[in-house]
């Protein structure tokens, strides 16, 4: 038994014994009572879903789910996505399948419309609304409610001073007079006797509900705003033209609620591509300095010249075509053996290092004998090595040529397959020129023509024009996720800087038919500035009086 408990505590005997003695109750009662002690009342269905509820409102769960919303936000940014580089995807599985299977099955390429980024993302919504409604409430409430009464003893209180005036003061003009000096003070005030309570810095809690909501806005921003967003590359050629349509994009990623007829209906026309570049004698390579796109804006019947610049993108009507690369797209003309031409296109070859030597396919299905491949280099500047191969030693067309390995046999377009207009698969194609076959590759400078293997046609270097790769990306979360990042800002930094202060004034009848004058202040929190304010209540008060503030 504890010393200090008496000893005729109701559980200071065993179970059973003094219940049953002290209350009468039947056996059968006090035999269901097993317990030992108090029991507290069972919480329920009922009981548990507030449990659950008053948890995941509270500010210390919306702090875990942020911290948690970031943390989760950090694959993105390290494993390329489904959504933003599709390509990069792809290549990843091809250098790592083993870790590319165990990233994908936890969603990391799809970080951001994953499951378990969701489910934090929903949580963080549903507390932040939840804990921002009750206090709204209280706050609005608080902002009608009238300042608190003075209390009785206002020298317990911080920042307490004496004003001591002279005798046959009016008390009417003195409580009138504190009443002034709050005001003027930015006090919201009352008067309750002989008394002026005065309270400031709601502006506080009003920045701070401020905050949560554009955090809010943030969430519901990107919420509804993905489903109307999309992005699309494609690769625009010198003298040729895009228009923004699903079917005419080269790769497309969009929201749930994109269709044609919610694109912009307009289009692009590359008229010329200018690039800029300073030879680098320390490090031996080319630095680009300036690459500028002009391009004419079409829509309607009528034509709008603008250029696009890297990081200076193309606004139009909601839309931002941003320039992702460059390079050159050689024309080439295939004819057959009676000289008809079967073929005549320019043909995009993807740069492969910065002096631009470029990559790209040539695919011949119908006009020919057989079906022919071909996989061609480019050399903007080209030189001979000692080993006999060729290299661009600069990005600018000083010495364009072109090689172009062949190879004949099925494409496999007719399979209903799409097949990537960029690559060549020559798996179940015969290589008839170039590498060990005994025919040399077909070599083409600009302008010059060349008989291709087999008897096949003939084969000539045209022209060169330019290409661009282009990103048109519309995004409606802009608007209202930056806004709402302006009140996130100006929130914390109020909120940071505005002090919830109460202040009072008291009349109180002194000595020798005296009245002295109480003034003291408290704070919600910490306040380094309260003492100092008090103070500074006091001496307007005794100056505008023209009286002596008490030692």
């Amino acid at each position: 038994m504890e010393p200090l408990r008496p000893s005729d505590h109701y559980d200071s005997t065993p179970t059973g014994q003094s219940q049953q003695a002290s209350t009468g109750e039947n056996s059968a009662d006090s035999a269901t009572d097993t317990s030992g002690g108090p029991q507290g009342p069972s919480l329920g269905a009922s009981g548990w879903l507030r449990f659950i509820w008053r948890q995941l409102t509270s500010m210390k769960t919306a702090l875990f789910l942020l911290l948690l919303l970031a943390l989760g936000a950090i694959p993105g940014s390290l494993v390329p996505q489904r959504a933003a580089d599709p390509n990069g995807v792809i290549q990843f599985q091809r250098e790592d399948p083993e870790l590319f299977a165990v990233l994908d099955a936890l969603q990391l390429f799809d970080t951001y419309t994953s499951v378990w980024f969701s489910a934090i993302y929903i949580l963080l919504f549903i507390s932040l609304v939840g804990c921002i409604i009750p206090r709204t409430t209280h706050h609005i409430k608080a902002l009608r409610a009238a300042p608190p009464k003075t209390p009785k003893n206002l020298s317990r209180l911080e920042g307490y001073h004496l004003v001591e005036l002279e005798s046959g003061v009016d008390p009417d003009a003195t409580v009138a007079r504190a009443r002034q000096v709050l005001q003027k003070a930015g006090y919201r005030t009352a008067v309750y006797g002989n008394s002026v309570a005065g309270e400031k810095g709601y502006l506080r809690e009003t920045a701070n509900l401020v905050f949560h909501f554009a955090l809010v806005g943030v969430l519901l921003g990107l919420a509804l705003g993905t489903g109307f967003k999309y992005s699309g590359q494609r690769v625009i050629v010198e003298g040729t033209s895009f228009t923004n349509q699903l079917a005419s994009y080269d790769s497309f990623t969009s929201g749930a609620f994109v269709d044609d007829e919610s694109l912009v209906p307009y289009g692009l026309r590359l008229e010329s591509f200018e690039a800029e570049y300073e030879f680098d004698t320390n490090a031996g390579v080319a630095q680009p300095l300036d690459f500028v796109a002009t391009v004419d804006v079409l829509r309607e019947g009528t034509s709008e010249q603008r250029s696009i610049r890297v990081n200076q993108p193309l606004d139009y009507e909601g839309t931002s075509v941003y320039l992702l690369g460059n390079g050159f797209a050689p024309r080439v003309t295939i004819t057959n053996p009676e000289g008809d031409v079967v073929y005549s296109e320019p043909v995009v070859f993807l740069p492969q290092d910065s002096n631009l030597t470029s990559l790209g396919v040539v695919k011949i299905p119908d006009g020919l004998d057989e079906q022919v491949g071909m996989l061609g280099f480019f050399y903007p500047s080209a030189v001979v090595l000692d080993s006999g191969a060729l290299s661009s030693v600069f990005p600018e067309p000083q010495q364009p040529v072109m090689t172009l390995n062949v190879f004949t046999g099925d494409l496999g377009l007719d399979e209903g397959i799409p097949r990537n207009v960029y690559s060549l698969e020559t798996e179940d194609m015969t290589q008839i020129a170039g590498g060990d076959t005994g025919n040399p590759a077909v070599v083409l400078g600009l302008g010059q023509s060349a008989e291709l293997p087999h008897g096949l046609g003939s084969i000539t270097f045209e022209s060169l024009p330019r290409f661009v790769s282009v990103d048109i990306h519309r995004d409606p979360t802009q608007l209202p996720v930056g806004i709402s990042s302006v009140f996130i800002v100006a929130g914390l930094v109020t909120s940071l800087f505005v002090v919830r202060r109460r202040a009072w004034i008291k009349v109180v009848e002194g000595g020798d038919q005296q009245t002295v004058i109480e003034v003291a202040g408290l704070s919600r929190g910490d306040d380094p500035g309260l003492d100092a304010a008090m103070d500074a209540l006091a001496k307007e008060f005794s100056q505008g009086a023209e009286i002596t503030l008490k030692p």
